[in-house]
Parts: structure tokens; sequence; C-alpha cells
């Protein structure tokens, strides 16, 4: 039971499963168009959700919804599935590779077995695509992977069945109708109007560029308001959000400056290519931050920074992309 299918490693896991799915069937786009048209870049700072006690704090938007936006602007019919006893997850899963058909999935990054030991976490938003069987254990193409891999059917109903929020739910999808014609220039400018607006116009502090600020305000507070143990604790979760989730903070604006310097030429539009170039330093500032905040967590002394300089870091941040982002919603209103 395997397909003949092509693995390519990606930087970040749905952008990378969808390109590898979509490529399975003969539409060949790179991880950047994907993630780009996706709108996948995001930032929330949600104080009131505790994952493990500390503040929820994400720098893309919610899993799943890259290749909802995708497929509705390319007009991808996907079938999209969740489960309620593993059984019934399992038994559809091998009835759609019978069919010759790989099948994206989201898991636990804790059961994975075939990630190395210090990247296994409880996160339960990694995608993957699992594309055949073989001696009992499946295939597995996991984009952060250089080559395929396999898991066993015991590990691979953890990973799908882990608890925890969210909840994978053994959800699994895949295409279930391409289109003949789309009109890709439409498809970027829609992926290009929806990041800016979710990064600058949504009228909640917590969202977007102005998070980033909100953050910044009540990072610099932490020692004297929760106590520096906790506060070192906090800083190293928004420093694994930023860099280890997926592909992270700085990851995403690497990933979207390159998107936008892909479609500049094809769009002939300079302004592109210039915001492109400023969302690269905004993502070289976002790496800044968690070096410096990395030794604060690791109590190196020399170079080091305090909470209120890591604040005005990621204020800095916040300003920067408050302005990029608005010229990209403007830029993109009317096409």
């Amino acid at each position: 039971m395997k397909v003949d299918f092509t693995h390519k490693q990606s930087a970040h896991c749905e952008s990378g499963v969808v390109s590898n799915l979509l490529r399975f069937h003969g539409m060949d786009f790179d991880e950047p168009m994907v993630f780009g048209i996706g709108s996948g870049l995001f930032f929330a700072y949600l104080p009131f959700i505790r994952v493990n006690g500390i503040p929820a704090t994400a720098y893309r938007i919610w899993p799943g919804q890259v290749f909802k936006r995708f497929s509705e602007r390319i007009g991808i019919s996907i079938e999209t599935k969740k489960f309620r006893t593993s059984k019934a997850a399992m038994e559809a899963l091998d009835r759609k590779l019978d069919e010759g058909q790989p099948v994206g999935m989201l898991t636990s990054v804790f059961y994975l077995n075939y990630l190395p030991a210090a990247y296994r976490f409880h996160f339960n938003a990694h995608n993957i695509i699992v594309f055949g069987k073989q001696n009992g254990s499946y295939l597995v193409s996991d984009p952060v992977m250089e080559y395929t891999t396999e898991i066993s059917y015991e590990d691979l109903v953890r990973a799908r069945f882990a608890k925890g929020m969210p909840e994978p739910s053994g959800r699994m999808y895949y295409p279930v109708k391409l289109p003949g014609e789309f009109d890709i220039n439409q498809a970027i400018w829609k992926g290009i109007r929806q990041t800016g607006k979710d990064m600058t116009t949504i009228p909640v502090p917590l969202i977007g560029a102005k998070g980033m600020n909100y953050l910044a305000g009540r990072l610099r507070k932490w020692p004297e308001r929760i106590g520096n143990r906790k506060a070192i604790q906090w800083l190293g979760n928004v420093i694994r959000m930023q860099e280890e989730i997926g592909t992270g903070g700085a990851g995403f604006r690497f990933i979207q400056a390159a998107f936008l310097d892909n479609v500049a030429a094809r769009l002939k539009n300079d302004k592109l290519f210039q915001l492109s170039q400023q969302l690269t330093k905004s993502g070289d500032q976002l790496r800044d931050f968690a070096y410096y905040a990395g030794r604060v967590c690791k109590n190196r002394k020399s170079d080091t920074r305090t909470f209120a300089e890591l604040g005005d870091m990621l204020s800095s941040v916040s300003k920067r992309e408050q302005e990029i982002f608005s010229e990209l919603f403007e830029e993109s209103r009317n096409k």
C-alpha cells in the first residue's frame, strides 16, 4: 500500500504539507506561495488562555486556516474529517491509502518518535502526510524532515488522539476536487489583503502588530509582577512559540518576504519588493529579540538585556510591522 509520492522538506509544517499534497495532484505551488495566498502570518497574545499555566502567544493563523484560505482562493475542494474513536480514524485512513490518496493530518509532536527527543514536546498542531503503509508501519512525509520516514500504528494513534489544546481528534484532510482554471493574480492579492487586514485593522489590542506592542508592555513588568522565576518561564515560552513551534515568528516573516519577493515580479509591482525587504528586516529583529531573550533565560551575564530592553525590542518590531502591513493592505485594497 504505497504511492509514488515526492517529499520536499519545508520550513513550516502546514504550508509544506499543502505544497507536497498538491504536487502529488499535479499542482506545483511552492511553500511561500501557499503560505502567502493562505494568509498564514498572524500574531496574537492571549493572556486569558493558558497553556501549561503560561499565557498563549501565536505567530501564525489558527491550524487549518492556511489550507482553507488557500483552497478557497484557488478553487480547491478539500475534505476534512474528525473522529470520536481511534478505530474509526485509522480505518478511514487505511481506506484512503487503499485508494492511492496521501492524507494530511494533525498530530502531537510529542508522540512522533521519529523526531529527536529534544524536539518532542506537547504541541498538538503539527501537520504531516501519511502516504502509504508498509510492513505494518505507516509511511510519513513530515515537512521538517529531510527524508520520508515511518511510524507504528500505535504511535500514530497516540499522535492523532493526544489530549490537550487543541485536541487533534484524529483530524485528517485531502483534496477531492481541483480547479480547471483559476486567477492566480487575484488569489495573490486576496492573500496579501487578508494578512494586511489581520495584522493592522482588527480592533482588539491583543491581535496583530498592536498585539506585539501589548505583549511588550506586559513583558517589561513581568519580573516585578510575577517574580523573576516565573518571568523567565513565561519569556522562555514566548521564545519557544517564536522559534520552535512550526517555523515561528521570525521564520514566518522570511517566508512571507519570499512570497512578496516572488510575486512582485509577476505583478510588476516594485512596492511589494520594497516591503519584502522591510519584512526581512523585521524577521531579523525578531531573531535578535530571541537571541537576547534566550540569554536572559539562561542567566548569561555578559551581553544580555533587561526585560525593559526586551520590551523595547518587541515594540520596535511592532511599529515596523504596523507600517509594513498597513502599506500592504492599502496596496491591495483596489486590486
